[in-house]
């Protein structure tokens, strides 16, 4: 079920993030406890194109793993307000397409296990990124596995 767009508004604003660190423009779905999917809108403004690269605008991969980040805890408060929600770990991340401006990135999330998500960023059909992120608490040593 998708929330209305009030509830979803409510959920951006719920992140500790702002501009320009928020980077997640719309979120399309929330499935609490299973997947949550959002949307980066990639325009020319972004203050990264200053510098990565003059003449030849690509969007940071790590900046599209935020993203997925934002979303990823998106999706933990919206299942429950008290799992962490600091990143104890990213893995097997993979960057598959360039992502420049004109770009709409699309977000999935979905729970892969105690605080573990899978998470994928599509530009239309083609995958931009993949990687398993790690949700914990600040000082806590992330899961073994």
């Amino acid at each position: 079920m998708t929330p209305s767009l009030s509830v979803l508004e409510a959920l951006i604003r719920s992140l500790p993030h702002r501009y320009p660190s928020l980077l997640i423009d719309r979120v399309d779905a929330v499935v609490p406890g299973t997947e949550a999917r959002g949307l980066k809108c990639v325009t020319i403004n972004e203050p990264c194109f200053e510098g990565h690269f003059p003449g030849y605008p690509v969007l940071p991969g790590v900046l599209v793993l935020e993203a997925l980040v934002q979303l990823s805890i998106l999706l933990a408060q919206t299942t429950d307000p008290r799992l962490p929600t600091d990143v104890s770990g990213i893995d097997a991340a993979r960057f598959k397409r360039q992502v420049v401006p004109g770009d709409r990135l699309r977000l999935e999330t979905r729970v892969a296990g105690p605080s573990l998500y899978q998470v994928t960023a599509w530009v239309g059909d083609d995958l931009a990124a993949e990687a398993k992120i790690t949700l914990g608490t600040p000082g806590a040593a992330a899961p073994a596995g």
